[in-house]
């Protein structure tokens, strides 16, 4: 039995790395403290995604399955190609 390719949408989180747009919950901006104390959590627990390739956390992916995932691009440029997926 062939399966058929999956129909999946992925959103380009920077560098190369992509996420799948259907388990994405929330795109945020990493300055707060409640952020950053999410990302603490996140990286004990491992959970934590670091897809910034070295540089600096501009925006921060929260999924439906808990993971956190950072991103070296801006929080409104990543919701930007969110909906423009979600269009499509």
């Amino acid at each position: 039995m062939q399966q058929k390719p999956s129909s999946q949408k992925l959103i380009n989180v920077g560098f190369g790395n992509f996420v799948v747009a259907s388990r994405v919950v929330a795109i945020v901006n990493p300055s707060s403290s409640p952020m950053r104390r999410l990302r603490e959590d996140a990286r004990q627990e491992g959970r934590l995604v670091d897809a910034t390739q070295g540089r600096k956390t501009r925006s921060i992916i929260i999924t439906d399955s808990n993971h956190v995932i950072l991103s070296a691009i801006q929080a409104e440029t990543v919701g930007q190609r969110y909906t423009q997926e979600d269009a499509d």
